[in-house]
């Protein structure tokens, strides 16, 4: 019988942690669904690659802000409030969308500000989530790498399913449409977590400084500027975001809707690279403690970067999704190695405004890339603007080798709760 007792116990104590990451994971099927639908409802109703980007861009740069200045949010509210609180908001601005295109009719304007607010209510509770891992990795017993692995391959699996679902949809039942699924995504999202994910005084009470909100906002900016790794590492992501971001926000939907004609087709693309990356997400949560960090992260980079190359032969969507499949098997282990070295480096109480200020600081120039390849793209063609973004990249991945910051990555240091 206390066998029994010992093994349910054990149970309960991974619970949470499933709980938090199949929430966050259905959240982000929603995500992918607007990342399709909405760059796809743009094209279909203004046949412009330019607005496309400005869309596009108008979901990123809400997240730049809301990492600056919502993070010392989440730490003061706590990361499971922030997660569900986040979640509900998002999910009512995504219902608007539709709602107005049903009955008086959706302005271009209109739809550019509903985006940028449910891109700025949806960042602090991906922050909230993110925090949530390390309290609830030792809760149930997993190591942190393990638990990030796991929560990026249900992650990339939502990458992988959310596209081809998106183009299924759509194709059934339209563009806006779409948009209700993606609402509901968020309403089990924040159900989930607010009845299975233990509040954050329930798995560690956080101290609430008594000083002001600058003053934490302060101390957050302090604390990355003073970490030479993340510095160097948020240097090299920013500049690849610039380039490689927008080939998934605004190159490939171009791509598919002047090639194919058909948001099936794109979804599959983008689908593909999704699977790729949760296989090799899974792979490195494997055996990514045995692997040395610096090594697996520099090769990681370039030869991700490296393999988007092939899409500027303009391949048929086959060998497009191939490519696009070993890009992100690839890129698989960056996203958990990075949070993995972050949660290491950050104090219990802090994890908000330094997740939120690495997240802002790696898309701040996610709205630029975007807004550039749309005029790229109509003034250059797919193929220049694809050779320009993939040698740009590379570029970047190269000086891994030579900084000696990255010599860190291979230290494991403890955060200050541990």
């Amino acid at each position: 019988m206390a066998t029994n007792d010992v093994v349910a116990e054990h149970r309960r104590d991974r619970l949470p942690l499933f709980v938090m990451m199949a929430a966050g994971g259905t959240s982000a099927i929603g995500n992918m669904l607007t990342n399709v639908a909405i760059p796809w409802f743009v094209l279909q109703t203004t046949g412009s690659a330019s607005r496309t980007g400005i869309a596009a861009a108008a979901a990123v740069l809400p997240v730049v802000i809301a990492g600056v200045f919502g993070g010392t949010f989440v730490d003061r509210i706590g990361y499971k409030r922030a997660s569900v609180i986040s979640d509900l908001a998002s999910g009512v601005t995504v219902a608007t969308i539709p709602l107005l295109h049903l009955t008086v009719g959706l302005a271009f304007w209109q739809l550019l500000a509903l985006v940028f607010l449910g891109a700025l209510l949806d960042a602090p509770g991906m922050t909230g989530r993110q925090s949530l891992i390390p309290e609830l990795s030792r809760r149930a017993g997993v190591g942190l790498e393990g638990a990030n692995s796991a929560h990026g391959a249900i992650q990339r699996a939502a990458t992988m399913a959310g596209p081809i679902l998106a183009g299924v949809l759509i194709a059934m039942m339209g563009a806006s449409n779409v948009l209700w699924v993606n609402a509901a995504t968020f309403a089990v999202s924040a159900g989930a977590i607010g009845l299975a994910v233990p509040s954050p005084e329930r798995v560690r009470r956080l101290v609430r400084p008594a000083t002001g909100y600058f003053t934490e906002l302060a101390e957050g900016f302090l604390f990355v500027q003073r970490d030479r790794l993340i510095v160097t590492l948020l240097v090299v992501v920013t500049i690849t975001n610039l380039l490689t971001a927008p080939l998934f926000a605004v190159i490939l939907p171009v791509y598919a809707s002047t090639v194919f004609g058909s948001a099936v087709n794109l979804g599959v693309m983008l689908g593909g690279f999704g699977g790729g990356a949760l296989v090799g997400a899974v792979l490195y949560g494997a055996v990514g403690h045995r692997l040395p960090r610096r090594m697996t992260f520099m090769i990681a980079f370039l030869l991700s970067s490296a393999s988007l190359g092939g899409l500027a032969f303009l391949p048929g969507v086959a060998l497009a999704t191939v490519i696009l499949v070993l890009c992100g098997l690839l890129a698989g282990p960056v996203s958990p190695l990075l949070m993995t070295l972050l949660q290491e480096r950050t104090p219990d109480g802090m994890r908000g405004r330094v997740f939120g200020m690495v997240m802002a600081t790696a898309w701040i120039a996610m709205p630029l890339g975007m807004l550039l390849s749309g005029l790229a793209l109509e003034y250059f063609g797919v193929r220049a603007t694809i050779i320009a973004i993939t040698a740009g990249s590379v570029a970047a991945s190269l000086t891994l080798f030579v900084n000696p910051a990255l010599r860190e990555m291979d230290e494991r240091v403890l955060s200050a709760e541990d």
